[in-house]
């Protein structure tokens, strides 16, 4: 080869090589970018959810609290209390906790998407409904003595519920005004609040509870009405924050006629949110429900009462999680940011992989000890130590539909998530449990093992639909859902946007 061409042939070389190095390089940025944006995300949604956890275990620790010193009057008072706690779990919190989780998509996305004063508009219609829902409510829970009755229930223990029941009914409005207030200020990720107002509140119901109980002597009916109580203290606290705070001067403008119109684009959500909520719920109510016919009742009903505080108050940090990417997904689907809202889902997934992993370990290092942390009796310890790697496994499979949860919230997917609950926990988690149960002769381990089949295919389902999502698509549907939910005028709202 001569001279020019060895150099033209060194020059091609040369830009060959360089744009080699530029590529790679640009790569190694890429990566390095995608990286710096993980770790930015990790950030943003513990920032959200550990407030959150905080938050939800303070408020779950309102019914111990209230368990605990009405299990010093007597066994048939606390027999007495459990039922009407369980009852009203089933016909009235859980459907006002179902409706409130609504607001996690539209003010989450109203956020997104800069309609500040809409979160206003939204939290008000939410009041609206929730209010008028605790009517039926609030009759249901005064016939919880003639309904327990029909249901053949002990007449002494349906008496003491039914005591409870009508005591606990002044909660049911406070409780679902503090669903609509919990969503306004998690969407707005102001969850410092949260924290603060319930932390206090727990604190003041214990001091209530203690006082109603044994200082003047009310006994189970001054439990039932400290729940009340806390409830509206903890509604004022966060009211006076909403009203005063610098935080909430565009998403909260005062009390409008808008909040009283439209009230149909709320239920729309609200509705199969709450089933998605409730059809859950109320599979693990059918768990103890069936527990008293296994040959060893109190022996079964013992475990299962014991393992199901274990799982709720486990489940709490994966609630955590998945109200923090209900967040992160609705607002930034509502900024029409679909790549961002499809990183927080990953993230998300792998912080339920790690924490259902933890968990795990953990229950297991403690499965011989910690049945005595709740009683003495050492047939019962012994066999919650059985149960306990199922219940590991159990714990793992609600980590990851927990936050998967979130995702379906954040994304407005209710009525999927309520299809979903249905097939996983009614057509398999149940009639698993039966057969496991009733006809494989596993006792109460048989139980575990059919619920935990049913959250194993709800978990698998909804990862399913959340890895085949086109987030594109869900940004546009989450501008059309703005649009459609918006009542204020035209030049409003083109402000606003």
């Amino acid at each position: 080869m001569d001279e020019n061409g060895s150099t033209e042939f060194l020059d091609l070389e040369t830009h060959l090589l360089s744009k080699s190095l530029l590529r790679d390089l640009k790569i190694k940025l890429i990566n390095g970018e995608k990286w710096e944006e993980v770790i930015t995300e990790v950030k943003k949604q513990m920032g959200l959810a550990g407030p959150m956890v905080l938050v939800s275990f303070l408020q779950y620790s309102l019914q111990l609290i209230s368990i605990m010193f009405i299990g010093h009057l007597g066994e048939l008072q606390l027999s007495g209390a459990s039922m009407a706690l369980s009852f009203a779990g089933v016909t009235g919190f859980s459907l006002l906790l179902g409706m409130g989780s609504a607001l996690e998509t539209l003010c989450g996305q109203a956020y997104g998407g800069k309609q500040y004063e809409m979160l206003g508009i939204h939290m008000q219609r939410a009041m609206v409904v929730l209010s008028l829902i605790c009517i039926p409510i609030a009759l249901l829970w005064a016939s919880i003595e003639q309904i327990l009755t029909i249901l053949k229930q002990d007449p002494l223990i349906s008496e003491q519920a039914g005591i409870y029941g009508k005591w606990l009914i002044p909660s049911i409005i406070p409780y679902g005004l503090l669903q609509c207030q919990f969503r306004f200020l998690q969407t707005q990720h102001l969850t410092s609040p949260l924290l603060l107002s319930t932390a206090v509140s727990s604190f003041i119901h214990l001091l209530i509870c203690w006082g109603l109980v044994f200082g003047f002597e009310f006994g189970i009916k001054g439990a039932a009405f400290s729940t009340a109580i806390t409830y509206w203290i903890n509604v004022f606290i966060l009211a006076f924050y909403i009203n005063l705070s610098p935080h909430c001067q565009k998403t909260w403008t005062g009390f409008s006629i808008h909040g009283f119109k439209n009230l149909i684009a709320f239920l729309a959500l609200a509705v199969p949110s709450s089933l998605m909520v409730c059809l859950e719920f109320w599979s693990y109510e059918f768990l103890v429900l069936m527990s008293g016919l296994l040959p060893n009742p109190e022996l079964e009903t013992s475990m299962l009462s014991i393992s199901l505080s274990t799982s709720s108050l486990v489940f709490r940090i994966a609630y955590g999680l998945g109200s923090a990417v209900s967040t992160r997904v609705s607002n930034e689907l509502g900024a029409g940011r679909a790549l961002a809202a499809e990183l927080a889902v990953k993230v998300v997934v792998v912080l339920g992989l790690a924490e259902g992993i933890a968990i795990g370990v953990v229950l297991i290092s403690v499965r011989n000890i910690w049945g005595l942390v709740f009683t003495n009796e050492v047939q019962v310890v012994n066999y919650l130590s059985a149960i306990m790697p199922i219940l590991a496994i159990s714990n793992f499979m609600d980590a990851i539909q927990g936050v998967l949860s979130g995702t379906a919230r954040g994304c407005g997917w209710q009525k999927i998530g309520a299809l979903v609950n249905l097939g996983a926990y009614y057509l398999l988690g149940l009639p698993c449990a039966i057969t496991f149960t009733f006809l494989l002769h596993f006792g109460g381990k048989g139980l575990w093992m059919g619920i935990t089949c049913g959250s194993c295919l709800q978990s698998i389902l909804l990862l399913l639909i959340t890895f085949n999502t086109n987030w594109e698509d869900q940004a546009s549907k989450a501008k059309q859902r703005m649009m459609y939910g918006s009542s204020l005028p035209t030049s409003t709202t083109t402000l606003l946007q």
